[in-house]
């Protein structure tokens, strides 16, 4: 079985928010093994690209992201080289069917990343490379744990760099996997 966390930068919080950065690693949430094991994607995404396609920016999103951390903004808008939306699709994509056994797909919240990433597949006509029964949801699983026996969470790397952001909660995901384990 190989998990893959994803993690989604975006202009938005709904739906058909706009995508400028799709960050995933592939792992196995129940092995014991080290980040190093972990295959990671990246790509920064043309925002003009994800609103040409119809997905929307809110005001708010923007707001938030001036608040964030210099090097967020800069690992997430910086750079020269951000691929239109469906060169990042296509390449997700690609990434998904290149990992072996059955696939599950995370994101960090029930209406987040799996559904903005689903609409925009939709939206570009594009088929994602997993079926919607194989996506799940971090956030629920992290919450079966009660608060005080939740093990402590270790940042990796840049909070909001969607590649850091999915490390993080790869790792997270195993040591509640570990903790849940022990029994409730």
């Amino acid at each position: 079985m190989t998990d893959i966390m994803l993690d989604l930068e975006t202009l938005g919080t709904g739906p058909n928010g706009a995508i400028v950065a799709i960050g995933a690693v592939a792992f196995n949430a129940r092995a014991d093994d080290t980040p190093r094991a972990y295959q990671p994607f990246y790509m920064q995404v043309d925002a003009q690209s994800s609103i040409d396609a119809g997905l929307r920016v809110d005001g708010s999103t923007i707001t938030w992201w001036m608040k964030q951390s210099d090097a967020a903004r800069q690992q997430t808008f910086g750079g020269d080289y951000k691929v239109p939306l469906h060169v990042a699709l296509e390449s997700f994509n690609l990434f998904v069917k290149a990992q072996s056994g059955d696939i599950s797909v995370w994101g960090n919240g029930a209406t987040f990343d799996n559904v903005i990433i689903r609409t925009a597949y939709n939206a570009l006509k594009i088929a994602p490379a997993w079926h919607y029964r194989d996506d799940k949801c971090y956030r629920t699983v992290v919450n079966l744990l009660p608060k005080n026996r939740r093990p402590e969470y270790v940042r990796q790397g840049v909070h909001h760099n969607a590649a850091d952001d999915a490390l993080t909660q790869a790792l997270y995901l195993k040591a509640v996997f570990r903790e849940l384990q022990k029994g409730l």
